[in-house]
C-alpha cells in the first residue's frame, strides 16, 4: 500500500489519423477512489478509457497504471483490472454461474477457488438464486449485475464501468448503486463514465468533464456545482401564445446570476430562489408555473459543454 496514484496520466495524447480524440490531459486517480468521466458523445472518454485498460495505446504522453507502463507491461496491468463494458458479453449458453467460474479460468485460478469465487460474488450482487439458471432470459438489471460480479472474479485493484446502468430501470439503477458503493467501502477503485449526473453525483468522489479531448474541469460533485452554478435554480414557465421565452428571459436581466432561456422555460440560477421569485413578481411578471430547486451536476455539465447535440 503506498499513495502512489493507482492510474497516472501526463499530456496523454490519442489520435486516429488526423482527428485528436486526446488532447493532453493530465490526470491522477488514487486507491479506494471512485472517480468518474463525463462529457458529451465524441468528447474523448471511452478512448482514455480505453487506454486505461490497455486495450489501445497512448500516441503521445505518459501513462502509468498500478505503476506500470501499459504498453510494456499491459498483461500484467489486465490480470489486476475489472471491466464492465457498456454492453453486456455475457455467454447466454451457459449457465449464471458458469458465466463467472469459465471467466475465471482466464485468470488461471483454480477450478475449486473459481466456485469458491463464484457463489461469493453472486451472493454479492443477489443472484444466487438464479445460479444454475440460464442468463438469457434474465432481466436487465440481473444482466448487468452479474457483468459486474464477472468484473470482479480476478479480485481486480481498478474496476472499469462503461455507463454501468444505461437502460436500467430506475430500481435495477439503485441496487447497482449500492453493490458499487459497497465495492468503493471494501477499497476498490472505481473509473466510470456515465451520461447520468445523478449517477455521478450519488458515485463519484471525484471526476472531470471532458470535452473536446480536453479536461474543462475537475473536482468533487459538490465543488463543481459550488464553483460553476449557484445554490438554487428557479425554473419559471409562463403562458403560451403571449411572448417568447427569449423575450421573458430579456424582462428577467438581473435576477439572479444567470438567465438560461429554453423553449418550454427560462432558468433562473440564483443562492436564493425564493428572493429571484420575489423579485420577478416585483416585476409585474406572472408565471404559469414555479419551481425552485437546489442545483445539480447536469446543470454543470450544460453550463460547461452547452445543450446542443454532438453525433
Amino acid at each position: 500500500m503506498t499513495d502512489e496514484p493507482l492510474i497516472f496520466a501526463r499530456g496523454l495524447v490519442k489520435r486516429f489519423g488526423d482527428f485528436t480524440a486526446v488532447d493532453g490531459i493530465d490526470l491522477e486517480v488514487g486507491r479506494g477512489e471512485a472517480f468518474g468521466f463525463l462529457g458529451p458523445n465524441g468528447a474523448g472518454k471511452s478512448s482514455t478509457m480505453r487506454m486505461i485498460g490497455c486495450v489501445s495505446t497512448p500516441t503521445a504522453g505518459e501513462l502509468r497504471i498500478l505503476g506500470m507502463d501499459p504498453v510494456r507491461d499491459g498483461t500484467k496491468i489486465r490480470a489486476r483490472l475489472g471491466v464492465c463494458p457498456q454492453l453486456d458479453t455475457l455467454d447466454l449458453d451457459l449457465t449464471v454461474r458458469d458465466n463467472l467460474t469459465t471467466y475465471a479460468r482466464y485468470f488461471g485460478i483454480s477450478r475449486a477457488e473459481s466456485r469458491r469465487r463464484a457463489d461469493e460474488l453472486l451472493r454479492f450482487v443477489q443472484l444466487s438464486d438464479r445460479a444454475d439458471h440460464k442468463v438469457e432470459p434474465l432481466s436487465g438489471g440481473m444482466k448487468r449485475r452479474l457483468t459486474i460480479a464477472r468484473a470482479l472474479v480476478n479480485d481486480p485493484d481498478i474496476v472499469l464501468l462503461d455507463e454501468p446502468t444505461t437502460g436500467l430501470d430506475p430500481q435495477a439503477r439503485h441496487l447497482v448503486w449500492e453493490r458499487l458503493f459497497r465495492l468503493k467501502q471494501r477499497g476498490i477503485t472505481l473509473v466510470l463514465t456515465t451520461h447520468y449526473m445523478d449517477e455521478a453525483e450519488q458515485l463519484c468522489d471525484r471526476l472531470v468533464v471532458m470535452d473536446g479531448g480536453k479536461i474543462i474541469a475537475e473536482g468533487s460533485p459538490r465543488s463543481l456545482i459550488e464553483r460553476y452554478v449557484t445554490a438554487e435554480v428557479l425554473e419559471l414557465r409562463f403562458p403560451d401564445g403571449l411572448d417568447s421565452t427569449a423575450a421573458y428571459a430579456a424582462k428577467l436581466d438581473g435576477v439572479g446570476e444567470h438567465i438560461d432561456p429554453l423553449p418550454d422555460r427560462v432558468l433562473v440560477y440564483a443562492d436564493d430562489g425564493d428572493a429571484a421569485l420575489a423579485e420577478v413578481h416585483r416585476r409585474g411578471l406572472t408565471p404559469s408555473g414555479v419551481l425552485i430547486r437546489r442545483a445539480t451536476l447536469e446543470d454543470v455539465f450544460l453550463r460547461l459543454t452547452g445543450r446542443t447535440l454532438v453525433d
